[in-house]
């Protein structure tokens, strides 16, 4: 049975009907002091249970401890826990001395539920090795190239640093042409500030798609924009895997000069044209 996340609901429906497994009916409560309680009012005696949560924040990491402990109260014999967004997995080192290693401690909180996690495009795959249960990393990145136009004109798939490069060959992979090149980016993590050095790809004229795991501000996005406005690029494409798109980040965009910005549904916004579950459900 598919047991969903209160943030998280129209991806646990695309992926029982991917996998064909029952989706589950989840009451979520939130007490007068803020505390948070759910139920799995049906029994899952003997089957597996899939809670599948992003952890968009502290209370959806709350929720999933708790999916866990209800799934395991209604008798399941198994349980795995899908996080299509892993939440606090670009804490995946101690920056500054004293700072906890976030990601580390999530991940133990949730291993602690469960036997086996599944997480789509983390921002660092090796936050996996931080789960003390089997802890893979689900690839949705080639469902990127779907909602983009069919006649893309000289496409450039472009990420916005190294780190994501990938991201960039498996979108144009799955799109069937175009080349690939990405931008210099340096953050100074004392003052926040980020610096976008442009790269050697000529750009005049073509369509380019800029490709990244996560979309948070728009901020850095819209910088690599303003480079490729000033190279006179043609019609330019964002699309990520996680569009978190916090506060005026889509305006942000937008206002860049962006023709369309898309996203999967492992964070559900406006912009979630396509689905990562397919990619999840190939892996359960």
């Amino acid at each position: 049975m598919i047991i969903p996340g209160e943030a998280t609901q129209s991806f646990a429906a695309a992926l029982a009907d991917a996998t064909g497994d029952r989706l589950g009916r989840v009451e979520y409560e939130q007490f007068a002091d803020g505390e948070h309680v759910v139920r799995v009012p049906e029994t899952v005696a003997g089957e597996r249970a899939v809670v599948v949560a992003s952890t968009v924040d502290s209370d959806a990491h709350v929720q999933v401890l708790q999916l866990q402990d209800a799934a395991r109260e209604a008798g399941a014999s198994e349980v795995v826990t899908v996080l299509p967004y892993m939440g606090y997995a670009r804490q995946d080192e101690a920056f500054k001395p004293g700072e906890p290693v976030s990601s580390r401690a999530m991940a133990r909180a949730v291993s602690s539920g469960t036997d086996r996690v599944l997480t789509v495009n983390p921002h660092e795959p090796s936050v996996c090795e931080f789960f003390d249960v089997p802890a893979s990393a689900v690839d949705a990145a080639g469902v990127l190239a779907d909602p983009l136009p069919g006649a893309l004109t000289d496409p450039l798939f472009l990420s916005p640093d190294e780190g994501a490069i990938e991201l960039a060959a498996t979108a144009r992979d799955a799109y069937g042409t175009g080349e690939t090149d990405y931008f210099e980016k340096d953050r100074d993590y004392d003052s926040g500030d980020v610096t976008i050095t442009p790269s050697d790809a000529a750009v005049e004229g073509r369509d380019v798609v800029l490709v990244d795991d996560i979309i948070a501000t728009g901020s850095t996005m819209s910088e690599s924009v303003a480079v490729l406005d000033e190279r006179a690029a043609s019609r330019i494409f964002v699309t990520c895997v996680h569009p978190m798109l916090a506060g005026n980040a889509l305006t942000t965009l937008s206002a860049a000069g962006v023709e369309a910005v898309y996203g999967t549904d492992t964070l559900e916004r406006a912009v979630s044209e396509v689905s990562a579950a397919p990619a999840v459900a190939r892996e359960l």
